[in-house]
């Protein structure tokens, strides 16, 4: 799954956002395993790690609905 965001977002887009995420939760929860938890591309890949046709189906930009 995180081929395929890394592929929507052109690697670097990826890279800026999971930080920006991962920061945001971190003064947010106080947390680094918190914030690690919170990031959208990390719910949409715990969600959906054993629903392999998942990965076949999915629409481009799914992680954006776990924002």
């Amino acid at each position: 799954i995180h081929i395929k965001q890394q592929g929507e977002l052109l690697v670097f887009g990826f890279y800026f956002l999971y930080v920006f995420f991962w920061l945001c939760n971190l003064v947010k929860y106080r947390s680094f395993f918190l914030a690690y938890s919170a990031i959208p591309f990390e719910r949409e890949a715990y969600q959906n790690e054993e629903n392999w046709p998942y990965t076949l189906n999915r629409k481009k930009y799914s992680w954006i609905k776990y924002i």
